[in-house]
């Protein structure tokens, strides 16, 4: 009889620690969920606020009114497939001008990128946004795409386009790591 109670102590005690577990997730990671990166047109674009180079905080709210291009991608790691979209994105005056703004969005450090730059003079043109917690990746449903070589720990190669009201409009994961400017921009076009 002691040892049916005994054990039943403990599986509530498990239950108990199980709960609380699952609870504090909830509690540090906010309630948000995130978008199914498949099934995401039409809803809600979900908020964000990162850091991009210069330590200025770019928020998606701060945006409405223009259309919002998003590129998640490998970063650093990522030479040169994702290096390539990031420059074209940002020279391509389609894509960023007073209707339109597009960003990079990296999981690296600020610091990995001011080296790069550095080396690499022509990054500075560059619109990178620094998701070190993996935060955004994560509620857009970036991190487990076909496009990853590091599922569930890094974005691939995907594209996001945010309407002028907040509003996803089009994503695509592209594993074939291409530049996309054209494909974004007809996108962008229809939004206008």
């Amino acid at each position: 009889m002691s040892k049916v109670i005994s054990d039943t102590k403990i599986c509530l005690a498990a239950l108990l620690i199980l709960a609380i577990l699952i609870g504090g997730n909830f509690f540090i990671k906010g309630f948000s969920s995130p978008i199914n990166f498949n099934n995401a047109v039409g809803k809600a674009a979900p908020e964000f606020s990162l850091e991009d180079i210069n330590a200025k905080t770019i928020k998606l709210s701060d945006l409405r009114g223009k259309n919002v291009i998003l590129f998640f991608n490998e970063g650093a790691m990522c030479y040169p497939s994702c290096w390539n979209q990031m420059l074209e994105l940002a020279k391509d005056s389609r894509l960023n001008n007073e209707k339109t703004a597009s960003f990079s969005i990296v999981i690296d450090t600020k610091e990995e990128w001011e080296r790069i730059t550095k080396q690499m003079p022509e990054f500075s043109q560059t619109k990178i946004l620094f998701d070190t917690t993996k935060k955004v990746s994560t509620d857009y449903g970036v991190l487990t795409l076909p496009s990853s070589m590091h599922v569930g720990s890094m974005p691939g190669h995907s594209y996001v386009i945010i309407d002028k009201n907040g509003i996803l409009r089009y994503v695509f994961d592209d594993p074939n790591m291409g530049i996309r400017n054209d494909m974004l921009s007809a996108e962008v076009t229809k939004l206008i």
